[in-house]
């Protein structure tokens, strides 16, 4: 598998479980659209990988993944949290019904504890979350609105972001003041996870 020589620190329990997640992803795909056909063939690269290295930046505490979808990063976060043995709550949350029937069928089939949340960012009861997540879900300047409804005061924001993110980053800061740390890509340089904290509207 070319994605298990990116992830050295990973057991092999933990390689299967993520192996088990891409088959997953493989069947619904034919069924409802999780990932583009494009990217199918690149699924440890674009999807798997990308997701890890969120997790690798994520402070310790409860864990928010929103505009889920396809359970990236979050149904992988979870995955590798156990393998690490870090105990943390994680939610999932999307407004698409089907999706989320396949992030529950993809928790009981992976033995994962997660909680799914089909309910609409905007409008779900704020989360409190320790580590809020999201991948291509909306803009920054709205993702800034979604973070400072669904964080702590001293949580963190994880956005997985394309080359036009410093474009967004120009446009959220006419609405927003915040911490950014923009962390490139391992898989894709033109890719970024930022890593925001200390959001307030201006």
């Amino acid at each position: 598998m070319n994605g298990v020589p990116s992830l050295p620190d990973v057991s092999r329990e933990t390689i299967d479980k993520l192996e088990a997640f891409s088959a997953l992803v493989e069947k619904w795909t034919k069924k409802i659209n999780l990932i583009s056909t494009q990217s199918r063939s690149e699924l440890w690269q674009r999807h798997i990988l990308d997701s890890a290295q969120v997790y690798a930046l994520a402070p310790v505490g409860s864990w928010l993944d929103i505009g889920s979808g396809g359970g990236f990063p979050g149904i992988v976060s979870a995955i590798l949290a156990r393998g690490a043995g870090d105990h943390r709550e994680f939610a999932l949350m999307d407004s698409d019904q089907r999706k989320c029937v396949f992030l529950r069928t993809a928790a009981r089939e992976l033995d994962l504890d997660i909680s799914v949340i089909s309910e609409r960012i905007e409008v779900a009861p704020p989360f409190c979350a320790d580590v809020l997540s999201a991948r291509a879900v909306a803009d920054l300047g709205s993702l800034m609105a979604h973070a400072q409804r669904h964080l702590s005061a001293d949580g963190t924001a994880l956005f997985m972001k394309g080359k036009s993110w410093r474009e967004e980053h120009s446009r959220a800061q006419i609405q927003w003041s915040y911490d950014l740390e923009a962390i490139i890509s391992e898989s894709n340089p033109e890719a970024v996870i930022l890593k925001i904290k200390e959001i307030r509207r201006v």
